[in-house]
Parts: C-alpha cells; sequence; structure tokens
C-alpha cells in the first residue's frame, strides 16, 4: 500500500514543551484523512511538519510515499490551505493567479481561471473584498491548480457559514473523484467528517491515540448498555462510562466477532461518539495541553 504520510516517532518540542511526541502513523494514498482533535492538541504542529513548514526535533516524516518531508520533491506534490487562508488583501483574483504561478513549478493557469468563474468570482475583484466563502474558494483553487498529488486543509471550514462549507467540501470530493488526490483534512466538525472521511487520525495531547480506517475502527468499538455493577468481557475495554440509575452506558473497544452478553443491549458506534469517548477519557488528566501551557 503507499502512502501518503507516514512517519517514526515523530516529535516536536519548543523549549521543554513536547506539542508533538512519539507519533508514528500511516495514511494511505488516495484516501480523505480527517485528522481530529482539540484544541492544542498538535494538529497544526503534524501538519507543518508535513507541509515542511517545521522542521521535527526528533523522528522521520516522509510523504508522497517516502519522500523527505520538505525536499523539493515534497513541496512540488504538496498543496497547503491554512485556516486563515492567507491571502493579500490588496491583490485581485487574477493577481494572486498571476503570483502563484510565479511562484511555483507548476501551475495550471486556464485551470484557476475556469474555476473561479464555475464558483462566481470576479477575476479582479481584491480578495480583501470578497466574503469568506468566496476566500476559501480562491484560496482552494490556487491549491488545487497546482495539481497536487497530496492536499493537506487545516481548518479551512471553520470560519464558513453552513452553505459555504458545504460547498468548499464539494469542491474538494470532485478533486479527489477527477484527480485522485489524496486529502488530509483537520476540522472540528465531526458530523462532516462522518460523510466523507475514509482514514481517521485522532490526537490528542500531543500523541496519536487513533490511527486507521474508519471502517475498521468503528467496527471495533461499540456502545453498550447493561447492569451497573456486572463485570464485562475481558476482552472489552471501556473508552467511557456513565452511569443512570441502575444502569451502565459505555463506549468500548472489543473485537468484532465477541457477542453481546445476555441481559446488554449493544449498537454500532458513530464516529463523532467514537471520538467524543477518546477526548472524554483524555480530559480526565489534568493539566494543560502542551501547547496551552506555552500561552
Amino acid at each position: 500500500m503507499t502512502t501518503a504520510i507516514e512517519t517514526r516517532e515523530l516529535g516536536k518540542t519548543y523549549g521543554r514543551i513536547a506539542a508533538l511526541s512519539d507519533c508514528t502513523l500511516s495514511v494511505p494514498e488516495g484516501q480523505l484523512v480527517a485528522l481530529v482533535g482539540p484544541n492544542g492538541a498538535g494538529k497544526s504542529t503534524l501538519l507543518n511538519l508535513v507541509v515542511g513548514l517545521a522542521a521535527p526535533s526528533s523522528g522521520e516524516v516522509s510523504v508522497l510515499d517516502g519522500v523527505p518531508a520538505g525536499s523539493p520533491a515534497a513541496l512540488d506534490g504538496i498543496a497547503f490551505v491554512a485556516q486563515d487562508m492567507p491571502l493579500y488583501r490588496n491583490l485581485s483574483a487574477t493577481g494572486l493567479i498571476h503570483l502563484t504561478r510565479n511562484l511555483n513549478q507548476r501551475f495550471d493557469d486556464d485551470y484557476a481561471r475556469r474555476r473561479l468563474d464555475d464558483v462566481g468570482i470576479p477575476p479582479r475583484q481584491k480578495a480583501g473584498k470578497l466574503s469568506g466563502g468566496q476566500r476559501a474558494q480562491l484560496a482552494l483553487t490556487l491549491a488545487l491548480a497546482r495539481h497536487p498529488r497530496l492536499l493537506v486543509l487545516d481548518e479551512p471550514t471553520a470560519p464558513l457559514d453552513p452553505l459555504a462549507r458545504h460547498d468548499f467540501m464539494a469542491a474538494v470530493m470532485t478533486a479527489m473523484a477527477e484527480d485522485g488526490i489524496s486529502v488530509v483534512l483537520s476540522s472540528h466538525v465531526l458530523a462532516e467528517l462522518e460523510r466523507v472521511a475514509d482514514h481517521l487520525v485522532l490526537i490528542s495531547r500531543g500523541r496519536v491515540r487513533l490511527d486507521g480506517a474508519v471502517e475498521d475502527l468503528l467496527a471495533a468499538h461499540r456502545l453498550v448498555t447493561g447492569p451497573r455493577d456486572e463485570h464485562l468481557d475481558p476482552r472489552w475495554r471501556a473508552i467511557q462510562q456513565t452511569t443512570a440509575g441502575a444502569q451502565s452506558h459505555l463506549v468500548v473497544e472489543a473485537p468484532p466477532d465477541s457477542p453481546t452478553p445476555l441481559g446488554w443491549e449493544g449498537r454500532p458506534i458513530s464516529l463523532e461518539a467514537l471520538t467524543m469517548a477518546y477526548l472524554r477519557e483524555d480530559a480526565r488528566t489534568s493539566g494543560p495541553t502542551p501547547l496551552e501551557a506555552l500561552r
């Protein structure tokens, strides 16, 4: 299996603070990978290492099936859209196309102009005068016109309204279908990720908690309800537990073929519920996240 991103014991420290520790994961090519975690968890740190905006303090990171992150070959094959969508506000859409073309070895000018026309962005309109949804589409257009093999999106839909967010994600899915690109999307909108994600990477407190195909992770976890004081199957691991009267409600990691015990009720788990269970498990640990300690 070819990989879009692969890390081995990757770490990044700022002074004595570890923003990312012992990060080992393998992200397959050709899929949409959801990167989730709370603020300060290390998601942006990981993405900055992947796209070459930062250097590791320890470990290794490669992209595009073994190319060192930050190398010329890696930079040529990766496009990055950040949350703040850093566009020169005083440049027009056409001016930004011209600038981006001159700064990159590969840029499809005709594609960019066609796409701006398709999404209704006036070519002479300055970026600072565009709506939030239009700025997001402009930033995405500049990224896709490079025809990358890997598109990295760091919470680009966070400031958008629901319609603009839907249109942005529709454009991403179209690019995947037409060009076969890999996508890594960092987002807090779990319901949105449930519809589109093939692979999940969950980071909390600078460490990878989950890394795997969404289908496999959902099959390995379930929601169960049963008697409060009843012992669980020893093959099960409780991720989260709440009680109400004589009943216990749990999120458990369990072998897919293990039966639900007599007297218990089991049902499939959603990606959102699975993610929240792991985040709540980590939230029980006292103290700030590594990056929050820097503030």
